[in-house]
């Protein structure tokens, strides 16, 4: 899911929570009014009012959290941004980012070799390249490496981006 989509379903959950409270808050109310005869006095109607404000508070964090995600998060991570990157690239060092890119940032250097058709030598190769760029990074995972997509470059293309 993406961040704006997260971010309403948070708003929406919010303000759900912040119709259950004053639901709530009423029926509890007026249970107190009728069992307590101290009136304003009683002590039920104090724990009322610190249960009341503590959930507004954290309806209201949740709330702002949610409209945040929705309107101020701006992560993307779209095919579409890395055209910029491509065009500096060799058409080897292209090869292999797309294969990176089209398995969604993230792939095996064993499946790059098989995909491309190109040796390991190769590959290893490109791939120091494109790490020596700061475009991927290759993360061992037990006797393969995983290469992936850093995320400061995509930061980086997503703001050069026509």
């Amino acid at each position: 899911m993406q961040n704006k989509s997260v971010g309403i379903l948070i708003t929406s959950i919010s303000l759900l929570i912040g119709l259950i409270i004053y639901l709530f808050n009423n029926a509890l109310a007026e249970i107190v009014s009728v069992s307590c005869s101290h009136g304003t006095s009683c002590t039920m109607w104090d724990t009322i009012s610190f249960q009341t404000n503590t959930s507004l508070a954290i309806m209201i964090f949740v709330l702002g959290f949610g409209l945040y995600l929705t309107f101020f998060s701006n992560k993307k991570t779209e095919t579409k941004n890395y055209s910029a990157m491509l065009k500096r690239l060799r058409p080897d060092e292209k090869r292999v980012l797309e294969e990176v890119i089209n398995s969604k940032g993230a792939i095996f250097q064993s499946e790059i070799v098989e995909k491309s058709g190109m040796s390991k030598v190769k590959i290893t190769r490109i791939l120091d390249r494109l790490e020596g760029q700061g475009i991927i990074e290759r993360r061992r995972r037990g006797m393969s490496n995983m290469i992936v997509l850093k995320e400061k470059e995509v930061k980086l293309v997503s703001n050069n981006a026509p």
